[in-house]
């Protein structure tokens, strides 16, 4: 039997994976605790941003009929400082941030007036509006500030602060137990036993899931056993939003996750028409209140278990989090500066992209093995290339953006 006969696309593993998905709950958090989180609902404006005409830069104020002449200041304003209508025939000295006096309706930059014993020569042709940011350009009071969905990130915080909001409503983190399959694993700081490697799945999954918005609360290695791994797997479910194991999804007598998890739960898609990351599970577990826990089953090779993080695990927290921007990787066109040629299934592809005069240039990692880690060390993108594909230096490719989370 071919190798595709039994394989899945990898649109249909996140339609299984994705499908019925539930809404993490609200809860109120203080916005200095809120960052990378996700609101839970829209947020309007309570004040007009800027809340009053105010000077762009440092300069003159005055009324543009009066351009081409020259006028006495009649007073100084400072941001911050209380101001008084402007006198007619005359200017004010303005600072950037400083309230537009009553009365003036432009600012004329200090670089391009003359200072006179009579006053200030303002040049001819002074338009309407000229350098002063108007009340409620950016934002009117009671019109919307963030929509729901919206990761609050360094501006969005910066956003809700000039409005005076201290607290929001922000979606739970998902809950995610974390456990790692195989006898063969210890913990990096222990010393190696012949046969034994340091597990450096967890903190890079750790990580990615933190990234991607999730609470990572269970952490745990899971014996090769079948009873054992079946009750690590109930117990995990019954405490969380999502249960990821990695390892002891293929089908080796020592992989023992598919069977505990369709012993418990329901098995959607398993091996996937994808290159790093066949032997990759996605299922659901009973969480012990009438509900059901996702379960991802990541391969134990580490690019493999980088690559289905971003592939599954950053969509399902999007979906989770109702978070679009999570929900697709953004995605760029770029030229190899490669050749390969694919077989029956996908393949992602670790790259750095260089961002140059002639667009943009993917450059592919030599060794793209499932167990060369370094291959996702510094790589900007996954280059998707499709099955049975033959690509030649300089064709144009699609890449899934790494970067910005």
């Amino acid at each position: 039997m071919p190798e595709t006969a039994s394989l899945q696309p990898v649109e249909a593993g996140l339609d299984a994976l994705l499908e019925d998905v539930p809404v993490m709950p609200a809860e109120n958090l203080p916005c200095s605790q809120a960052a990378r989180r996700v609101l839970a609902g829209d947020v309007m404006a309570r004040l007009d941003a800027p809340p009053f005409d105010n000077s762009a830069m440092d300069g003159y104020a005055l009324r543009h009929e009066d351009a081409g002449r020259t006028l006495p200041v009649s007073q100084r304003i400072a941001a911050g400082a209380r101001v008084t209508p402007l006198a007619p025939n005359s200017c004010a000295r303005i600072f950037t941030g400083g309230a537009l006096p009553e009365g003036a309706d432009c600012v004329v930059m200090q670089e391009r007036v003359e200072i006179t014993d009579d006053g200030i020569r303002f040049p001819d042709n002074i338009p309407f509006h000229d350098n002063v940011r108007l009340q409620g350009s950016d934002v009117s009071a009671g019109r919307p500030l963030l929509d729901a969905g919206t990761r609050l990130d360094a501006a969005a915080l910066g956003h809700l602060a000039g409005q005076g909001i201290t607290e929001v409503a922000v979606r739970r983190r998902p809950r995610v137990a974390l456990l790692s399959t195989g006898d063969e694993l210890i913990e990096p700081g222990q010393p190696l036993a012949f046969g034994q490697i340091y597990n450096g799945n967890r903190p890079m999954l750790t990580h990615l899931l933190e990234t991607f918005g999730a609470d990572v609360t269970h952490l745990a290695t899971v014996p090769d056993d079948v009873e054992g791994t079946r009750e690590m797997l109930r117990n995990a479910a019954q405490q969380t939003d999502v249960v990821v194991t990695t390892g002891g999804v293929s089908v080796g007598e020592e992989d023992h996750v598919k069977a505990a998890l369709e012993s418990l739960g329901r098995l959607d898609l398993w091996r996937l028409a994808l290159r790093p990351g066949k032997p990759l599970a996605l299922g659901r577990l009973p969480d012990g209140h009438g509900g059901e826990t996702r379960f991802v089953g990541l391969p134990g090779n580490p690019v493999s278990c980088f690559v289905g993080a971003w592939l599954f695990l950053r969509p399902l927290m999007g979906a989770l989090l109702h978070c679009p921007e999570l929900a697709q990787l953004p995605r760029l066109s770029a030229h190899a500066d490669f050749s390969t040629r694919t077989g029956p299934r996908r393949h992602y592809m670790r790259v750095k992209l260089a961002f140059t005069r002639e667009g943009i240039v993917a450059h592919a990692y030599p060794d793209q093995k499932s167990g060369v880690l370094s291959s996702c060390v510094g790589a900007d993108a996954l280059a998707v290339i499709e099955p049975d594909a033959d690509i030649a230096k300089g064709d144009v490719v699609d890449c899934l953006w790494l970067r910005g989370d």
